[in-house]
């Protein structure tokens, strides 16, 4: 397992880190005890950074991951995200939304809370509602970093600008066939040494043989990426799901990205992924290149 610090905590992560989406059943039921062999199997292989939040599950990938990390709960950072989807990001609710989360996680204090889905509420909300009650909770050593989590970029950027978050978790926006993250956002948190959380750097599935449940049936969507595939076709390695390897590779080595999050929910699967944290990577060439097939291009609007 290679390791990387995470902006300014100055906290060394390991490059890959479990995202707990698919452990509160998102993609699809698994048993609890699936959850815990995938989260067991992650920690005895080295990773040490846990991503999860409210919202999965509604609050069941919490209670999976916390009673597996029990053991462990003193090694690993764990990361969560408040609000969960459709209550308001005021004060009042991120705080105790928080406190449920703790409760979920059987923990008295959070690593990393991260402000979930910013592009649904606006700056100004947040800044006033979720980043104060974080900054408060901080304070109080309930949590020890704030982050922002979300897939647009403009969005994401007056909270790195503010000097107010120490991660932003970025989704679907390097990978292969997007690679949108390059022209602001790593320059900015460059500037204000805020870490990168790469997630979904498969794009939930569009560059595996089986895209995500929920994104089979927008035709324009796949159509694009089979296009985009065409021209990345080179980088595929031979059978099935041949351009997972590359992709994660690809995002596992890139120098500002401090996590690369799997959503792995089988043992297996983790082992696959963790077979690609060996620092092997593109070239610097080849890097460039891919980035400039779609340059400024997004899959998703």
């Amino acid at each position: 397992m290679q390791y990387k610090r995470l902006g300014r905590t100055g906290w060394q992560v390991s490059a890959m880190g479990l995202g707990g989406a698919a452990l509160g059943d998102e993609f699809g039921a698994i048993s609890p005890a699936q959850a815990a062999h995938t989260v067991a199997a992650a920690r005895d292989a080295g990773i040490n950074f846990f991503d999860t939040a409210a919202q999965y599950g509604l609050g069941e990938s919490e209670r999976r991951m916390g009673a597996a990390l029990k053991p462990y709960r003193r090694d690993v950072i764990l990361a969560t995200k408040a609000v969960m989807r459709g209550t308001p990001y005021d004060y009042a609710t991120t705080m105790k939304s928080v406190h449920d989360s703790l409760a979920r996680l059987q923990t008295d204090y959070i690593d990393l809370i991260q402000l979930h889905e910013a592009e649904t509420t606006t700056f100004d909300v947040a800044i006033d509602g979720c980043i104060r009650a974080f900054a408060d909770l901080k304070k109080a050593g309930v949590v020890r970093a704030i982050g922002v989590n979300g897939r647009d970029i403009a969005t994401l950027l007056p909270y790195i600008e503010s000097g107010l978050i120490d991660t932003t978790l970025v989704f679907c926006r390097y990978m292969l066939i997007d690679t949108t993250i390059v022209d602001a956002l790593i320059p900015a948190t460059r500037h204000h040494d805020v870490a990168i959380i790469n997630g979904s750097p498969l794009g939930m599935g569009l560059l595996t043989d089986v895209p995500a449940p929920f994104l089979r049936d927008d035709t324009a969507l796949l159509a694009e990426v089979a296009r985009r595939k065409m021209h990345i076709a080179h980088l595929a390695r031979p059978g099935a799901n041949g351009f997972v390897e590359p992709a994660m590779r690809y995002s596992l080595t890139h120098p500002d990205i401090a996590v690369t999050l799997t959503g792995a929910a089988h043992p297996d699967v983790l082992r696959a992924n963790l077979a690609f944290c060996d620092g092997v990577g593109p070239s610097d060439v080849e890097r460039l290149q891919t980035e400039a097939l779609f340059a400024g291009q997004k899959v998703f609007s």
